[in-house]
């Protein structure tokens, strides 16, 4: 397996003068920019005496500077710990604190709420705008104030690709520190090796590879693994342009950014692609027209033809792989995409492991699955038929965490006696490998008559259903409610009153349900549920 870091170090030798990490409509830094910023960070953190393994806090907003503050300090052996910058301060302060953090590179937006909060352990505040100090002692502003002496004292001939030397014997050591809510909102910071990062990065290049002349538009965050390791430190490796869009997009922005980045790879969670299949693709379909002409089988093609092409070019037409996870598809939306030939797989991961578990490429990927074991992983499930009776999830391989920091008693708690790790998931696994989840074991409900009932399976048929927005299955006096948070707006235009649809949807659900799965009730929430990191619902909060 190669190093990651070598495959980047590689990168900047050919590709000195390409473009490598860049801000849609903003700054545009080159591999040789990186490797520049990258060597000026080292001696800023050698005079500064920061050593291997000390931490580096990285908070701030999507930006290629981001990517220069990971990299600097992944290249130099300290260990990163990304955060979330939409965490709520006291969080943020809160895992500065809990990592032991000795530099924090952040926005100087989110130092303004920081300041005043006790951070005993750290001793410089930087700048992600420009590299800044916005907290030191006098003595270390010296050494900000002289980094350009510094540095031509460092490389008096001038920096070149020559000088980029980057550790590759470091496998086992820690790399990253990344802090994940969890169910409970109490962090834990998931410890990942250099070669939890080496063994996706080596997936990706194997099953995606990318290349010079390819593009990324960064929408997830990059203090979450997804985002972190497929939107940028995967295809970077490949010699690709990495485009960080840097906000929440709007619809409109989102479109323009599409058209004018043409990405060859793009990921989303599931909601993303159903929006679309909702209400772009279905209302187009259900037209009577349109049902007859399906209905022949060489003006079927035709339209299924006519239909990819023309979401392809909402993308920008160069996206090769359409990648889902993070939630199961809704099974309408699946078919749909399946029927067009559309290049979709869903995949699964999760923080521990650095993030991907399974994976398989469009074309081998099976309706209902998220893929089959990666490379370098095995699965297993917990149970006396693992193909047709759900059971835990667990996993093995050296992608996975080396444990939660400092928190021995959730570690031990995470694996099991002989070495497998405790995903959480319910699921099943085919004779061919590929892997079927059916929910979340903490989520798994129970009923009155000992049968077992799977919440995400009931709610993948509520979110297909018109009004919809999204949904959560809880358990109440030993009944099924279906807490639904409804497209209002639509129903207004409808003429129907909230009271008429709720009991339309709850009867049209019940007929596509199993007799344990009837819903009992429908509760309508007044605000949207609030969500995890991952854009999933906070299921403990409703429960």
């Amino acid at each position: 397996m190669q190093h990651f870091l070598s495959r980047l170090q590689g990168q900047m030798a050919s590709n000195w003068n390409q473009p490598a990490l860049c801000d849609y409509q903003g700054e545009k830094f080159t591999f040789g920019d990186l490797a520049r910023h990258i060597a000026r960070f080292h001696v800023l953190f050698h005079k500064l005496g920061l050593k291997k393994g000390d931490r580096i806090a990285i908070c701030g907003k999507n930006q290629a500077r981001w990517g220069i503050s990971f990299f600097a300090s992944i290249t130099y052996e300290a260990v990163a710990v990304p955060i979330l910058d939409n965490f709520h301060i006291d969080n943020i302060s809160n895992i500065i604190n809990l990592s032991e953090s000795l530099i924090v590179i952040t926005d100087p937006e989110i130092w303004k709420k920081l300041e005043n909060i006790p951070l005993p352990m750290v001793k410089q505040v930087i700048s992600m705008r420009d590299f800044t100090p916005l907290k030191c002692s006098e003595e270390d502003k010296a050494v900000f104030d002289n980094l350009d002496n510094l540095f031509q004292e460092a490389y008096p001939q001038g920096f070149t690709s020559a000088d980029v030397n980057y550790p590759t014997d470091n496998d086992k050591d820690l790399c990253i520190i990344n802090y994940t809510s969890g169910s409970t909102g109490s962090p834990k910071g998931v410890m990942l090796r250099y070669e939890c990062i080496s063994a996706n990065t080596e997936f990706g290049q194997d099953h995606i590879p990318s290349s010079v002349g390819d593009n990324v538009l960064s929408v997830l965050p990059m203090a979450h693994m997804f985002g972190m390791a497929f939107e940028m430190i995967y295809p970077l490796c490949g010699g690709s342009t990495i485009n960080f869009l840097g906000k929440l997009p709007s619809p409109s922005l989102l479109m323009k950014a599409l058209a004018d980045v043409r990405p060859y790879i793009f990921i989303a969670v599931p909601m993303v692609y159903e929006k679309i299949y909702q209400s772009k693709l279905k209302p187009i379909m259900d037209r009577p027209l349109m049902k007859v002409l399906t209905a022949l089988p060489g003006v079927r093609q035709m339209i299924y033809s006519k239909v990819r092409k023309g979401l392809d070019d909402v993308f920008g037409g160069k996206v090769r792989d359409y990648i889902m996870g993070g939630a199961a598809l809704n099974p309408e939306a699946e078919d749909f995409f399946h029927r067009i030939g559309w290049h979709f797989t869903v995949g699964y991961g999760m923080t521990e492991a650095a993030p991907l578990l399974a994976y398989v490429k469009w074309n081998k990927f099976v309706l209902r699955s998220c893929g089959k074991p990666m490379d370098f992983m095995e699965l297993r499930i917990d149970s006396s038929d693992p193909e047709h009776t759900p059971g835990e999830i667990q996993a093995r391989g050296i992608n996975l965490f080396s444990g939660y920091y400092k928190n021995e008693e959730a570690t031990k708690a995470s694996f099991t006696e002989d070495g497998w790790f405790h995903t959480g998931d319910l699921g099943v696994i085919d004779s061919k490998g590929n892997v079927f989840i059916r929910g979340r074991l903490k989520s798994l409900l129970l009923s009155s008559n000992g049968q077992n009932i799977y919440p995400e399976e009931i709610e993948c048929v509520l979110n297909s259903m018109e009004y919809v927005l999204e949904s959560l299955v809880v358990m109440r006096n030993d009944k099924l409610v279906a807490l639904m948070d409804l497209d209002k707006e639509a129903i207004a235009k409808s003429g129907l009153s909230v009271e008429a649809v709720t009991k339309k949807l709850r009867k049209e659900a019940n007929q596509k349900l199993d007799n344990y799965s009837q819903l009992h009730e429908i509760v309508v929430m007044t605000e949207p549920f609030e969500k995890t990191p991952k854009m999933s619902i906070k299921r403990f909060l409703y429960s």
